[in-house]
């Protein structure tokens, strides 16, 4: 009920929203006989703030389309490299030759993006800042209300299973770049391929504010998950998608449920960052105000997870810290931390991370104990918010010089990996913006 109630007011609110755009631009024309008054400016941007506010919104775009290699711009296209019911890989193709300028050998990288409310354009900036020097691929998560029941279920087994095979697929010397959410199923894909002696086993394996042992310095999140019984979640915020989407029927946790969550933790800042928004408006600051609303635009745009997922990660990530107790199974077998002894690890955490606190992330590199320390290196990155660690110019100037050092140092050189299979285009998916290739 509450899933159908929710969808019933962000209809009306899109058309309070369009009628309010409308009325904004009326004011501020110069042919509208309140144009020339003085409260119209400030009934305009009013108006504009709150459209912008109940605006509805969908997936969006990466918008990468190129990058500088050598000072030297260079396309960059989207590729579908394999597309499974619940996400799939992506590469962003730099339209250039593998080892251009004189023999230059960029590392292949996986950047797997965080299950948790925000489609993976969230790491634009991360991604944006890795192309110029790095063959970059992300794991592209589907929003679970647009996918089938009988599609089947998605847990976290099927997350480790995932990147498995994403690493499987592309090949041996594929270094890892874990941002949040996914440090503890991408710890936990590392230390079963690691006690496999798997060929694919990533070089290096970077974790950033994940929450691998969240009983160190707990937050706000990391409180809520604790104080409410197991039966409560189950209970509570799980909903049902309604009939308007392809995946209904399905039990999901939504994601205008974790947007809310998220929005209250710091309500006062963004009841101020919407404050200052119709302040730059009224100015004529439309480069502040701009900036503001792309921030919105990508905050806003959230999806859904599937129950069994979501109530997995309670359990074993947040309520018994599952990898750092010795009790995260994947498919009856243990993950052990203690079994990574090639795979170098780089913990990455924000001084000012309300989200996961300091020491969560670096918990990894004291649970892998057979590890020589040589390959274990932490980063504390001075002033940093969870966003900051890997977006904003924190990100691009001070953290991800050190996350290319590491990787660049545990680099084996480029082993030439299978051909990759780029999956052919088949249908239309309602969560990709038009123009972007999909399978």
């Amino acid at each position: 009920m509450l899933y159908t109630a929710y969808e019933m007011q962000k209809a009306w609110l899109a058309g309070a929203g369009m009628a309010a755009r409308t009325s904004s631009d009326w004011l501020l024309a110069a042919t509208s006989p309140f144009a020339w008054s003085p409260a119209a400016p400030v009934m305009a941007r009013a108006l504009e703030v709150f459209a912008h506010a109940v605006e509805p919104r969908g997936k969006p775009a990466f918008g990468l389309n190129s990058t500088l290699i050598y000072g030297e711009a260079v396309p960059v296209a989207e590729e579908v490299v394999l597309r499974k019911p619940f996400g799939q890989l992506k590469h962003f193709r730099r339209g250039v030759p593998q080892g251009v300028g004189g023999g230059k050998q960029d590392p292949r990288v996986l950047v797997v993006a965080p299950m948790s409310g925000h489609y993976a354009t969230l790491l634009r900036g991360t991604v944006e800042r890795l192309l110029p020097d790095h063959d970059v691929f992300i794991t592209d998560w589907r929003d679970a209300k647009l996918v089938p029941l009988s599609e089947g279920r998605f847990d976290l087994n099927d997350y480790v299973d995932y990147l498995i095979e994403y690493l499987e697929l592309l090949g041996p010397d594929t270094h890892v770049i874990a941002v949040c959410q996914p440090a503890v199923p991408a710890y936990a894909a590392v230390a079963l391929m690691n006690a496999d002696d798997h060929p694919c086993a990533p070089p290096s394996l970077t974790l950033m504010g994940g929450p691998v042992d969240t009983r160190r310095a707990p937050t706000a999140v990391n409180t809520l998950a604790m104080k409410r019984p197991y039966a409560w979640f189950e209970q509570t915020p799980i909903q049902e998608v309604p009939a308007i989407w392809p995946g209904a029927g399905r039990k999901v946790y939504p994601g205008f449920l974790q947007l809310s969550g998220f929005m209250t933790m710091n309500l006062a800042n963004h009841m101020q960052s919407h404050w200052d928004m119709f302040r730059h408006l009224i100015e004529g600051d439309e480069d502040s105000a701009e900036a503001t609303k792309a921030f919105y635009d990508e905050y806003r745009s959230v999806c859904d997870m599937t129950a069994e997922f979501y109530l997995q990660t309670i359990d074993l990530v947040f309520q018994r810290q599952a990898l750092a107790t010795g009790q995260f199974f994947h498919r009856g077998r243990l993950a052990d931390p203690a079994a990574i002894t090639k795979t170098a690890l780089l913990a990455i955490e924000g001084e000012r991370d309300d989200i996961s606190g300091i020491g969560q992330t670096k918990a990894a590199l004291e649970l892998a104990v057979n590890l020589p320390e040589k390959k274990k290196h932490y980063h504390l990155a001075e002033g940093a918010g969870h966003y900051g660690i890997f977006n904003g110019s924190k990100w691009r100037q001070t953290i991800a010089p050190v996350v290319e050092k590491f990787i660049r140092t545990h680099d084996t050189g480029r082993v030439a990996p299978a051909p990759l299979r780029v999956v052919t285009p088949r249908h239309v998916d309602p969560d990709v913006p038009p123009g972007v290739e999909v399978a």
